[in-house]
């Protein structure tokens, strides 16, 4: 699992009105009953939070945006890092008063900290009623019903098989425009810091017919851009049982890409030694596929990056970068960075500052070394670098990720982009906020007709680290 912006997202299923076609007695019971979602963690949480509330929704459950009337509440974790499962920790115990005020209200654990730490909410802590992992979401009816019984309801196989292929997520998202389709499950990689392949279980792919299917009902109901997502999105390869033919990555992202050219497509996240050619070809020949890559690189150093069993090296990974600047010119790639990984030295964390300023990545998501029990380098690495030299390290890589961000910004200053409009910017409602193609956010003065979902021509005229500010042009 690559390392994603692991802020707190509040994930509230919308009340969809028509939703429920029939109802048996359950679900005429179910129908005053409503749930309340959170979600921690990366892009595949999210689509999986969306997985969980059409699976609750068809069960004839309601929905609420208001925590205090909620009958169930679920937690959607993450594993990553410390930091994610103390985050979750903290919120389990905001939420014992209103266990005590309201005693029938069901609580859930969901996704890679439920599988990890199953023991500890059900027996130690006793903060949950009901623990659900990756896989066994489709159990949640289940396990409600033997939470409603006082038994503790708990289900964290990991499936083979398991892709959620025939489940319509319920959209959480608020602006309509944009959607994220999972295209695969689990991971094979055994990278030494992650706990992803123990917590998601191994890699299976989604039939190529089922992800086209929902781009395509995605772009009827008036989105614009999905975002493929898989641990590892390059791996990804779905024998058809009927012809024996295996589609890859590169054939799947064209087929997303030919559902419409009004479709955006993009996708999350690449692993280093999986990129290939083809995928970045494909890329160029198709002007709808965004010129954006997430390429992690986690270190520069070939040294750590062999301790870290990420199965490349410096040089493989300049490789890919010359590639992409070879065959996509105008692409922009972003990084996921770990510091301080075990027996990393100074001459090592300037390996990576100078990948950085070499990379010219538009943004990182920036982490110093968290150890997680059970995986590799917990077993037979020691994390044996100081707390506080971790943290200075981390601190010049942001700085130095800050100056290059802004440097990259600045160099857009008088282009002119093609930005989808994907609603009002947080700031002012008098603006909109989109996305170009590689990625960059941009806010701009509205106009009269346009609306969110529309493309419009922006003109860059000032620019942050992190944003760009400009004008709608003809």
């Amino acid at each position: 699992m690559e390392l994603h912006n692991s802020h707190q997202q509040e994930l509230i299923a919308e009340d969809q009105q028509g939703s429920v076609l029939s109802l048996d007695r359950d679900k005429e019971f179910n129908v005053n009953r409503k749930f309340y979602i959170e979600s921690y963690g990366c892009q595949m949480n999210f689509s999986d939070s969306e997985i969980v509330a059409a699976i609750l929704n068809q069960e004839g459950f309601g929905s609420t945006r208001n925590i205090e009337e909620a009958d169930m509440i679920f937690i959607n974790t993450c594993s990553i890092r410390e930091k994610a499962e103390e985050s979750v920790r903290k919120r389990l115990k905001d939420f014992r008063p209103l266990k005590k005020h309201k005693p029938e209200l069901t609580i859930g654990v969901l996704g890679c900290m439920a599988e990890r730490l199953k023991s500890k909410f059900l027996e130690e802590e006793q903060l949950v009623d009901i623990v659900a992992g990756p896989d066994a979401y489709r159990d949640l009816p289940n396990l409600l019903k033997k939470a409603e019984d006082g038994d503790k309801g708990i289900n964290v196989f990991l499936s083979r098989e398991e892709t959620y292929a025939d489940i319509s997520p319920m959209r959480l998202d608020e602006n309509g425009v944009t959607a994220f389709i999972s295209i695969m499950r689990g991971c094979d990689n055994m990278c030494s810091f992650c706990v992803v392949p123990f917590t998601r279980g191994r890699e299976r792919s989604r039939s190529s017919y089922t992800i086209v299917s929902e781009a395509t009902d995605l772009f009827m109901r008036g989105y614009r851009e999905v975002t493929l997502l898989g641990q590892n999105v390059d791996s990804y390869k779905w024998l058809n049982p009927e012809t024996n033919e295996i589609t890859n990555f590169a054939q799947l992202l064209e087929m997303v890409a030919k559902v419409n050219p009004l479709l955006r497509v993009r996708f999350s996240t690449s692993h280093p030694k999986d990129i290939t050619d083809e995928v970045l070809n494909t890329m160029a020949q198709n002007p709808n596929i965004c010129k954006y890559i997430h390429l992690p690189v986690q270190s520069g150093s070939s040294r750590i990056l062999e301790l870290m069993n990420r199965t490349y090296d410096r040089e493989w990974y300049k490789n890919r970068i010359q590639a992409i600047r070879q065959i996509i010119p105008d692409c922009v790639v972003s990084s996921d960075i770990i510091t301080g990984f075990c027996t990393e030295t100074t001459a090592d964390h300037q390996e990576t500052l100078n990948m950085m300023e070499w990379a010219n990545y538009s943004m990182s998501y920036m982490f110093y070394y968290s150890e997680r029990p059970g995986t590799p380098a917990a077993k037979k690495l020691k994390d044996d670098v100081p707390l506080e030299i971790k943290k200075a390290r981390l601190n010049e890589i942001i700085r130095l990720q800050n100056q290059i961000s802004h440097r990259h910004n600045q160099s857009e200053i008088g282009k002119t982009f093609e930005v989808l409009i994907e609603g009002n910017s947080k700031r002012s409602t008098d603006m909109f906020k989109g996305r170009n193609s590689q990625n960059k956010m941009i806010v701009f003065q509205k106009k009269a007709h346009y609306k969110a979902g529309d493309y419009v021509m922006v003109k860059i005229e000032s620019a942050s680290s992190a944003t760009l500010m400009g004008s709608i042009v003809n």
